[in-house]
């Protein structure tokens, strides 16, 4: 009787996990739609509510009620004969749930950096130690702060050196400061972010690249200048905006960075030839704004460089011939899991491309971390910041 009672609980933790996995995949991919985010918040509050309410419906009612397999212990198979149809069959999704599961967590283990990265080094600042202080301003989400293992008050700076098939000789060891995610909201304040970006200006570096993301509020506009704006680099800056800004009014959020110097990629290709032959970047804010930069307008042998602030643009990115892109969004899933790894990324591919380096031919891809999140809570997930230094197959000799 014992053992029976200890299958049929397992059997209804599998059918929670599974019915979690459900919602949680179904949040993740709704999310990585064009949704205003009023909208995403009640999706969110339901999916909140669910997750729990499931399991303590399965508990109670078939543990204790009908047919009682805490009071009477039957075999599972038993179990599911009396059920209700439209029970079985929700259950049996369920199950697919679990699997799929099991097969995110084996995923997140097995995942290993591409060839592509020969070399990575990093560093971490702590912020909250060198200002004396814990930089919490007047935002939501204060409480989120105080949680053990939290990390959001921590960045990681570090570098990446990547070796690229069609990166021209010429560019070999180019380094590019990436920036994604900063969202100013106030909760994180502004001195963090200042600290942060002295830091960032001490690095070595030839270009900027920020891939969106960067207010949660349009009066926020007014930290640029002494952040993100206070940034140089002598082969310039380009950002392109991401899904909080697509929020906001976007007009004055460009107008304040292209007023501190930046080049604005939205939907366009930019060629730059000043350290040899020309190689082009492209600027991709789908499926929030605009539309995919036109590579074809340039020649299709140039190295080609794709900043998106959604990895979901990848499949994309493979058929224009992206050597390699760069994004952000998923914030590295904001908190891991031992075992599990990420839970939520707002991807049309779940967790798979929560960050990291991937590749898939011809298309590098790397998914930064990001700097802040609208929910000031990172554990296991720490800000990151990125050199990214190309080195070029055809000097070295790799394949």
């Amino acid at each position: 009787m014992l053992t029976m009672l200890w299958l049929n609980l397992s059997w209804l933790m599998v059918l929670s996990v599974g019915n979690a996995e459900l919602l949680v995949t179904l949040v993740n991919r709704l999310h990585a739609l064009p949704v205003h985010e009023k909208y995403l918040k009640e999706i969110r509050h339901v999916h909140d509510l669910l997750i729990p309410l499931f399991p303590s419906w399965v508990f109670v009612v078939i543990g204790f009620f009908s047919p009682g397999v805490f009071l009477h212990p039957i075999s599972p198979g038993d179990v599911w004969e009396g059920l209700p149809v439209a029970v079985q069959f929700y259950f049996g999704i369920c199950f697919a749930g679990f699997a799929g599961f099991v097969f995110s967590c084996a995923r997140h283990l097995l995942h290993r950096p591409p060839r592509q990265q020969t070399d990575f080094s990093s560093r971490i600042v702590d912020v909250e130690k060198a200002l004396g202080r814990p930089p919490v301003g007047e935002g939501p989400f204060q409480f989120m702060t105080k949680i053990p293992g939290n990390e959001c008050f921590t960045v990681e700076f570090n570098e990446r050196e990547l070796t690229l098939d069609r990166l021209p000789k010429e560019w070999d060891g180019l380094r590019i400061l990436h920036l994604t995610d900063l969202h100013f909201i106030g909760t994180v304040d502004l001195p963090f972010f200042e600290h942060v970006f002295e830091e960032a200006a001490k690095l070595d570096y030839d270009m900027i690249c920020f891939t969106g993301d960067l207010l949660d509020g349009n009066e926020f506009s007014e930290w640029i200048p002494s952040t993100i704006g206070r940034l140089e680099a002598p082969l310039g800056k380009f950002f392109i905006l991401g899904n909080h800004d697509w929020y906001l009014d976007t007009t004055p959020i460009r107008d304040k960075m292209t007023a501190s110097g930046w080049l604005d990629m939205a939907g366009r290709v930019q060629i730059l030839d000043r350290m040899g032959p020309p190689i082009a970047i492209g600027g991709d804010e789908r499926p929030w704004m605009g539309r995919h930069p036109n590579f074809d307008a340039s020649p299709r042998e140039l190295f080609r460089l794709l900043l998106s602030h959604t990895p979901d643009n990848f499949s994309w990115a493979r058929r224009a011939g992206v050597d390699l892109m760069l994004t952000g969004h998923n914030h590295g899933g904001q908190v891991v899991l031992p075992v599990v790894g990420p839970v939520f990324s707002p991807s049309i591919h779940g967790v798979r491309y929560a960050g990291g380096l991937f590749y898939s031919s011809p298309t590098l891809l790397y998914v930064s971390r990001g700097v802040g999140g609208r929910h000031p809570l990172r554990i296991n997930a720490r800000p990151e910041i990125s050199i990214v230094t190309l080195k070029s197959a055809r000097k070295t000799g790799t394949s």
